[in-house]
């Protein structure tokens, strides 16, 4: 680790489910000479993340020495929100573990049925779930507790808090990261879609997995400081926080 990081301030910082917080180097601090690398292209170039390449050994390649890593953070405000990009096996697995949800669509308006809480009943799979989360957007129902395997085209009932009997049809059961984040045009502009009709053929479905993984191709792309400036550039961002 770099010996910069004694600069940094400590705070209090609780790592995951951890219930007391530990003292650690608060690396999120933001000074003006980050904002002045930005936009000094002089100073600054693009600089693309092999598959697997740690921020060690990137800045190993790029200045001679592992101790320059965090700079990558700072430049970049992508990786700094959603962290190092992963490797193609990897996002499959954090796609997995981010989006174990359950994804029911339907084509059945759902504004005046099947609220948040309710729990529904497939008629011919006898699967049952509570509803979590709705995206009235897409006809889609964020299910939770499920029990058993629904079948697309059986209709699904549940009754609301009236004690009456609603009921849609059932177009697809997914695990959320198969499920559809949202459409695209033939020009891969993000498109509105009626949820009683469906996309139709002219639009492409992009799912939770897929939009994380071009996320994370797109993190790829990243902001260095040129080698011949780092030096200098690191001292300044030293001096600034060492104000604080």
């Amino acid at each position: 680790m770099s010996n910069y990081f004694k600069y940094f301030p400590i705070v209090d910082y609780k790592f995951g489910d951890e219930t007391s917080p530990a003292k650690f180097e608060d690396i999120s601090i933001y000074t003006d000479v980050v904002d002045q690398i930005a936009d000094a292209t002089t100073v600054y170039e693009e600089y693309y993340i092999l598959p697997d390449e740690r921020p060690d050994q990137v800045s190993e390649k790029l200045y001679g020495t592992p101790d320059y890593h965090w700079t990558f953070f700072l430049m970049n405000d992508a990786i700094r929100e959603r962290c190092w990009p992963l490797s193609d096996g990897k996002v499959f697995e954090a796609a997995v573990l981010k989006y174990p949800t359950r994804v029911l669509t339907t084509r059945t308006k759902l504004t005046d049925k099947f609220k948040v809480g309710q729990t529904i009943t497939g008629t011919t799979s006898e699967a049952t779930a509570t509803i979590g989360k709705r995206n009235l957007d897409l006809g889609q129902l964020f299910v939770e507790s499920v029990s058993g395997t629904f079948v697309a085209g059986e209709n699904i009932t549940s009754t609301n808090s009236n004690n009456v009997i609603e009921t849609i049809v059932l177009t697809s059961s997914e695990l959320q990261y198969n499920a559809a984040h949202h459409y695209v045009n033939a020009s891969g502009e993000l498109t509105d879609i009626d949820p009683e009709v469906g996309p139709g053929a002219q639009l492409t479905e992009v799912t939770w997995l897929e939009r994380l993984q071009d996320l994370n191709e797109a993190d790829r792309e990243i902001k260095v400081i040129k080698p011949g400036h780092v030096r200098d550039i690191v001292r300044a961002f030293r001096d600034a926080i060492g104000t604080v």
